[in-house]
């Protein structure tokens, strides 16, 4: 059985976060995006230290769609070189487990 896979990402705004999960959503390559707004942010870039405001997004997939989710986050994302962070749970409620491999099968039942 493949396993839970979250994502971590950022995005420069909530309405782009929300139109890329939305796509990814529906392509089936992800359950949920979950977005958090009001984040600061200081970061080193190309030797200068920025300053700057985003958002946070966690996506809900599977092990084995990893490529393919990194792949289209990497032809959606606005940014250059997005953050794109991929996190194993060490396990998952077997509901929740359930639903993720439901919404990201080829299919739905």
């Amino acid at each position: 059985m493949d396993r839970p896979l979250l994502v971590y990402t950022t995005f420069p705004d909530m309405d782009i976060a929300l139109s890329v999960g939305e796509g990814l959503v529906r392509d089936r390559l992800i359950a949920c995006i979950n977005v958090l707004p009001g984040m600061h942010s200081v970061y080193a870039w190309k030797g200068s230290i920025e300053r700057g405001q985003e958002v946070v997004a966690i996506l809900k997939t599977r092990k084995g769609l990893q490529d393919r989710v990194h792949q289209a986050l990497k032809e959606k994302h606005p940014y250059e070189t997005p953050v794109i962070l991929f996190i194993e749970p060490t396990g998952a409620d077997s509901a929740t487990l359930e639903w993720i491999l439901t919404e990201t099968s080829a299919s739905q039942p």
